[in-house]
């Protein structure tokens, strides 16, 4: 048994936080890219994209991540191609977090007006003119609260990248305590961590979604 004080415990924590930090900010930009251009494909009503990226929402929201994690660490050895724990956790957690953003920003999408559409069409106006100027404008202020949201349940999400020896916050955590055999301090540090990343996120989204449901009254 390897003897730390809380002190030390907590600043090797913090040390893995980053990793916990950098790989939930590359799943939330990454799976943000997708997810626009799978919204942009899905609203293009181009025969068969509609069913395909429905599909691919249905399949990344009906599984457990822990799946896909072990599916993009393991599955893909099958076939020869080896993948390092980074590599597995950012791509499992992009596909993740796209299909989730995905389906935020198309609800967004839909409660825009008709007419704002048939108002662009009057006016001539190409597909991508109409998304340009009439409707990502004003869906992207509704967007922003659940979007902002969001995030927290990716921040979380990256605890599970643990299982397949991806070194974050939950992993570090594991192995300290097994060096120190002091469970209850080391996972309430992990605890108060999560919470000072998440807390502040939750609170924004709130303050963010008051401020857009005034300016509509």
């Amino acid at each position: 048994m390897v003897d730390f004080s809380v002190w030390d415990i907590f600043r090797n924590l913090l040390l893995a936080a980053r990793w916990t930090v950098v790989l939930s900010l590359i799943a939330f930009i990454g799976g943000g890219l997708v997810a626009l251009l799978l919204l942009v494909a899905r609203l293009s009503k181009v025969k068969g994209i509609g069913p395909f990226v429905g599909g691919y929402v249905q399949l990344f929201q009906g599984t457990p991540l822990l799946m896909q994690l072990f599916l993009a660490y393991f599955g893909l050895a099958l076939f020869g191609v080896r993948t390092s724990a980074w590599v597995a956790a950012s791509m499992a957690l992009i596909l993740y977090t796209s299909a989730y953003l995905t389906e935020i920003w198309r609800g967004c999408v839909a409660s825009i007006p008709k007419g704002q559409w048939e108002a662009g069409q009057s006016l001539a106006l190409s597909f991508r003119e109409q998304l340009q100027y009439i409707v990502l404008p004003q869906a992207i202020k509704i967007a922003i609260p659940p979007t902002v949201g969001f995030l927290v349940q990716v921040v979380k999400g990256t605890a599970l990248a643990s299982v397949i020896g991806f070194i974050e916050l939950t992993k570090a955590g594991t192995m300290i305590t097994n060096a120190t055999f002091k469970p209850f301090v080391v996972y309430s540090c992990v605890a108060l961590m999560y919470f000072a990343l998440c807390f502040p996120i939750s609170l924004y989204a709130k303050i963010l979604e008051r401020k857009i449901n005034a300016s509509r009254r």
